[in-house]
């Protein structure tokens, strides 16, 4: 019983850093896996290959999306910033009430 607690406490404790140690990019099979084939542990006996193989699956496309999304930021950034080598100068002084 001791064990049990013991392993539920730190599974519970990796699934919830798991978001805290994503640096550079959200996702990935391994990460998935991890979450998936932990789940599958304890919803019964004999799915925590399936929940591994589904949360490696997620964790791909999760991973697909952020690299994607980041392409798209990436290609839109220019148009929205001041032209390269251009200064943004101050706004002329409003004299209009002196």
């Amino acid at each position: 019983m001791f064990f049990r607690r013991t392993v539920l406490a730190l599974a519970t404790t990796t699934i919830l850093a798991l978001p805290l140690t994503a640096g550079a990019e959200p996702g990935g099979c391994v990460k998935g896996a991890v979450a998936g084939g932990v789940a599958g542990h304890f919803v019964g006996s004999g799915h925590g290959k399936g929940g591994a193989a589904a949360g490696c699956a997620a964790g791909m496309v999760r991973r697909h999306h952020a690299r994607k999304e980041a392409r798209e930021n990436q290609q839109q950034q220019p148009e929205n910033g001041p032209p390269e080598g251009a200064s943004q100068s101050a706004p002329p002084p409003n004299n209009s009430g002196q």
